[in-house]
């Protein structure tokens, strides 16, 4: 007996060590109904809005009840992040956001960060929220129980970021985590900011 559960726990344990260190969360199936491995065409090719589109018109819902709509958002910067509580990669970014992100970009008003959480209850995330902001990890977030905002965006795999610009076109995406990407989205960031000066 103890042998078949340690010939399942070796598997379920890699898969999960490759998906942290690939940076990508997985949450869904393929056709044949087995979990498949992302790789960058495929993460890509789950892209619904790709760089140069028109970035999807949404509201959401926030944690603190309010309500956040993209459409107000017109002449400013907007980085949108799809993330959820489970996802390793998605901490990961959660953790880099604070210092290389909101304190670089503070008091810019043309700046606006919209992480929102697909597919969690609202009390799942508040618990995860508040344990972040013991860590520093401390911003307001967006709630997607039903996925309707992220489905418009893409199919599959987390964390995403879009970044739209002050026309509402996406000019930047990223799938997963990786450190280059990331400090790649930052500079972008600067650059569209400096635009509008």
């Amino acid at each position: 007996m103890k042998s078949k559960i340690s010939k399942f726990k070796i598997p379920a344990g890699f898969f999960m060590f490759f998906l942290l260190v690939s940076g990508v969360c997985v949450h869904a199936q393929n056709s044949a109904g087995t979990t498949a491995n992302p790789d960058r065409n495929a993460m890509e090719e789950a892209s619904i809005v790709k760089m140069g589109d028109k970035a999807p018109a949404f509201s959401v819902e926030m944690l603190d009840g309010s309500v956040f709509n993209l459409s107000e958002m017109e002449g400013k910067i907007v980085l949108l992040n799809f993330w959820a509580t489970w996802c390793g990669p998605c901490m990961q970014e959660f953790k880099e956001i604070p210092d290389k992100i909101l304190k670089r970009f503070e008091g810019n008003p043309d700046f606006v960060f919209i992480p929102v959480s697909r597919e969690e209850t609202r009390e799942t995330v508040r618990k995860k929220m508040e344990q972040l902001k013991k860590a520093g990890i401390d911003f307001p977030v967006g709630l997607d129980p039903d996925k309707a905002v992220y489905s418009l965006y893409a199919e599959i795999y987390i964390p995403r970021n879009y970044l739209i610009d002050r026309e509402g076109k996406v000019v930047f995406t990223s799938v997963g985590y990786e450190e280059k990407k990331f400090a790649e989205l930052a500079d972008t960031i600067e650059k569209l900011l400096k635009q509008g000066l």
